[in-house]
């Protein structure tokens, strides 16, 4: 008897299991696409939902932001700045004055030395108060990492970025409408210029021009007060340095820089209407100061036994200095930014005249390098290992000196800490902050 035949049942199944992985692909195909629309209906609830519940801030004068397609374009814009939202409420929430009639003010460099201290100041008499800093690592950024520390805890938020990004700069004011910036970011230092002189150029020059051209652009137009330095007086030898003295013979490439900076803010007053204030530190030393400054490296060396150079001039002249405390320049700056009359210009175009003004801010009182150390010596409990020499054709001075009486008569600028007890109170702080023993 012959097999049945099979062959169409094979082909009947086999036909079947065909139809089956076909409808299992569509099946795939089709839950795939709707997999993604969902997704995508998720993506747009949860805008509208960010939309709705935290509006771009907006003020009496100027209403048209509030508007959903500015509102979503800052939420995405805030996202790729750091946090969305809740780095908006931050901004915001630094930004605000709890004072009547507070300022509200952006400070540049506000993890740096005179920048933090500034920064709590404000912060400390009810000013909303924005800082702005890249940490970089030209000195210790750990130091720059504690400040950014002790300012979170007053309720100051630092906004990590360059003062070279504009688009940065520009979101910020488009959160906050700030009343005033505190521009103190800068390349410091003389003698780094020889090892890398386009860091300079890169931050006191263009990044200055990047910051005057949002604040030109917006509306309404901050005053600004920005640190020049002692340095732009260079090779001149009337003392005490005034402000009338000319200043056309910098000595270092910082220096250069500086007197570039005062005549691009010259520049953009006599253009745009911008309200301008240069500040002219010199030597500024005390708590949280800045390692790459004699007194500090001094400290440093002397408690550790190590020799420290002390500089003579190559006719054997002593070095001298207009040593300055930090919260006397902090009552300048303040000071600074209090009688600083508001920009006149609007959206880049300028109204009618505008305040131009820079001024000394010093000790009044030069002390010599020898004496610095002799002083160290004593509130270190330790003798120097000194080694005398000549001092390096670098770009530093031999001496300086300021004339403050412009600044005592405009906003009462009147220093009142000398060396002995403004170095006192930096070696408590150093002995606190690096955990070593000192008598004071």
């Amino acid at each position: 008897m012959a097999p049945p035949d099979t062959s169409k049942t094979t082909k009947l199944e086999r036909y079947n299991s065909y139809i089956r992985r076909v409808n299992s692909t569509k099946l795939i195909a089709a839950s795939s696409k709707l997999l993604f629309r969902v997704t995508l209906l998720v993506a747009l609830l949860l805008i509208f939902f960010f939309t709705i519940n935290y509006p771009p801030l907006s003020s009496d004068n100027n209403t048209s932001h509030s508007n959903i397609h500015t509102t979503t374009h800052n939420l995405l814009s805030s996202a790729f700045y750091g946090g969305g939202a809740s780095w908006e409420k931050q901004v915001r929430h630094s930004s605000t004055p709890h004072r009547p009639n507070g300022l509200s003010v952006l400070v540049t460099g506000a993890a740096g030395f005179v920048g933090s201290h500034c920064s709590l100041a404000l912060k400390k008499r009810g000013d909303g108060v924005l800082g702005l800093d890249n940490f970089n690592s030209y000195y210790d950024p750990s130091l720059k990492r504690a400040r950014q520390d002790l300012l979170s805890k007053h309720q100051i938020f630092i906004v990590e970025g360059d003062i070279n990004n504009d688009e940065l700069l520009k979101k910020l004011f488009d959160i906050v409408p700030f009343t005033h910036i505190l521009h103190l970011a800068a390349q410091a230092g003389v003698r780094y210029a020889m090892q890398n002189p386009l860091s300079y150029v890169n931050s006191n020059v263009a990044g200055f021009v990047n910051v005057l051209e949002v604040a030109k652009a917006a509306d309404p137009q901050p005053a600004i007060v920005w640190a020049s330095s002692s340095s732009v007086y260079g090779l001149n030898t009337k003392v005490p340095f005034s402000e009338e003295h000319k200043t056309d013979q910098p000595a270092s490439l910082y220096a250069a820089t500086k007197k570039a900076g005062e005549a691009i803010a010259h520049t953009y007053n006599h253009i745009y209407g911008l309200s301008l204030t240069g500040l002219r530190f010199f030597t500024v030393y005390g708590p949280w100061g800045r390692p790459d400054m004699a007194y500090f490296f001094f400290t440093k060396d002397m408690v550790q036994g190590k020799p420290i150079n002390v500089y003579v001039t190559q006719d054997d002249k002593e070095v001298a200095r207009d040593f300055t405390y930090i919260d006397d320049i902090v009552q300048g700056c303040v000071g600074a930014l209090d009688t600083a009359e508001k920009s006149t210009g609007s959206g880049g175009k300028k109204r009618g005249p505008a305040q131009l003004r820079v001024y000394n801010l010093g000790n009044t009182s030069p002390v010599s390098v020898r004496k610095l150390v002799a002083i160290l010596e004593n509130l270190l409990n330790v003798k120097a290992k000194k080694n005398v020499v000549k001092m390096p054709r670098n770009g530093d001075v031999p001496f300086t000196h300021a004339n403050v009486s412009l600044a005592l008569r405009d906003f009462g600028y009147k220093p009142t800490t000398d060396l002995s007890s403004g170095l006192r109170k930096f070696v408590k702080w150093y002995a606190s902050y690096y955990g070593i023993q000192s008598r004071v």
